[in-house]
């Protein structure tokens, strides 16, 4: 390695030591001063080099004191996890080793990992012995590559291959969701080619949770979409009901768990995800309680030849070797090597520490419901994991507390409409998170709802 390329490593790895070490001491979300300055990057594509040391000095001092602290202890919105130590520190190595984890020929170090962390995420949760997975961005693409596993297989059933002969003319496929369907399912129906003239909507309770008694004739072709934490209450659809109703149809169940499904690791939760391991299809995230970092989407399917059969690709180069290649279980061939932070974390974890995180975050969860019922405030949902909705009165004090808070910068919540209220939606995910960093968020949240509110 030259001296060059050590020094500006070396630079880009003190940086980031620094921010890590002082992103506790920092507003979470960046001054209006901080976002402006980014209009320094704004220039015509250079004509000359620039020296990389100076690259990472421009975007250490300028992008840094615009980023918000999601990584810290005082964030809890859009449930964003943070990145654990043993996380952070395999990115870098992934970064450096910049492998394709599209065919283990390509990256076999890659190829393992990959394999080795979804069957550890099968066995964390709870899952069937046999499924199959893909590592992806995001629950969205997890949940359109699970959706286009079922559309093939249950289409394949009816004897229509839609590899090869496409939507046009197929037999019709039924969806049934919730009335609290999350926008990413839908989104991923969409892109799957089901149009919503063939969503049937189910009507929820008031925590969000389908009512199965309402369920639609089910039949061999119909896809059920139910939930394994709500993201505005954390509830959990009737999945142990809908599945056997599903099975004695030959329906297809699949799981929106982005960050519910992770509560099967807890002894304390997994009351709440009973029946979630009878489904056909999951989607969940790792970057949000597993705190692996950005991007970390997981798709696992009970069918793997229906999983393979939606996403194999083949040409006369890319010739697949005899054990598992990536990517043949999801949309991307070519992808960066997202099981090597995936593993070292759920390595760093192990099932005890992941347990902790899990218990540790509800618990906060419960102090904010405590800390805000004990003010006078009303807390909307049943707070039965990590979720918790408040309402400071009307829409217009909610909003104003909010945006109050927001710029405060002590910590950062965000805004939800939920069953026709306007309410702040706290989400605890991170490690990082400590009794001290409730007290004093709850703290803040109170003196600046009693302001608006006197």
């Amino acid at each position: 390695m030259s001296a060059a390329t050590n020094d500006v490593l070396s630079l880009a790895a003190e940086r980031a030591q620094t921010y890590v070490r002082d992103v506790t001491k920092r507003r979470v979300a960046p001054a209006e001063k901080d976002v402006a300055a980014l209009a320094k990057f704004r220039e015509a594509f250079p004509a000359e080099s620039s020296d990389p040391r100076d690259v990472v000095a421009m975007l250490d001092e300028i992008g840094s004191p615009a980023t918000v602290a999601s990584t810290g202890g005082r964030y809890f919105g859009f449930v964003v996890g943070g990145s654990l130590p043993a996380v952070t520190a395999a990115n870098w190595l992934a970064c450096a080793w910049d492998q394709n984890a599209c065919l283990r020929v390509m990256s076999p170090v890659a190829a393992e990992l990959e394999e080795i962390a979804l069957q550890w995420v099968c066995e964390a949760i709870g899952l069937p012995a046999g499924c199959e997975g893909g590592l992806v961005t995001c629950a969205t693409m997890a949940s359109f590559t699970a959706l286009s596993a079922a559309r093939s297989a249950l289409l394949g059933r009816a004897g229509w291959n839609v590899v090869d002969d496409g939507m046009f003319g197929a037999p019709p496929i039924e969806i049934v969701v919730g009335e609290e369907v999350h926008a990413s399912v839908l989104k991923a129906l969409s892109l799957a080619g089901f149009g919503k003239k063939r969503v049937m909507i189910v009507e929820a309770d008031g925590q969000g949770r389908m009512r199965a008694e309402k369920l639609p004739r089910l039949s061999e072709r119909t896809i059920v979409c139910i939930q394994a934490g709500n993201v505005n209450t954390g509830a959990f659809d009737p999945a142990k009901e809908i599945c056997a109703r599903a099975q004695e149809q030959g329906a297809w169940v699949h799981v929106d768990g982005a960050f519910g499904l992770w509560a099967a690791v807890s002894p304390k939760y997994k009351h709440l995800a009973e029946g979630f391991e009878m489904a056909d299809s999951w989607a969940t995230d790792a970057h949000k309680w597993p705190n692996i970092n950005y991007d970390s989407g997981i798709v696992i399917v009970r069918d793997a030849t229906a999983l393979s059969t939606a996403m194999t690709v083949s040409a006369p180069y890319l010739s697949p070797g005899a054990r598992r290649e990536p990517m043949h279980f999801s949309p991307e061939a070519s992808r960066r090597a997202r099981g090597v932070e995936l593993w070292a974390g759920l390595k760093s974890l192990g099932r005890s520490g992941l347990r902790a995180l899990i218990e540790r975050t509800c618990a906060h969860a419960k102090r904010f419901a405590e800390g805000l019922r004990e003010a006078g405030f009303d807390v909307l949902n049943e707070v039965v994991l990590n979720q918790v909705l408040v309402s400071f009165g009307g829409a217009e004090n909610t909003r104003e507390v909010i945006r109050r808070l927001q710029g405060d910068g002590t910590c950062w919540c965000g805004s939800t409409e939920w069953q026709g209220k306007t309410a702040m939606r706290i989400s605890v995910s991170s490690w990082m998170t400590t009794e001290e960093d409730v007290e004093r968020s709850l703290q803040v949240i109170i003196r600046i709802a009693r302001n608006v509110c006197a």
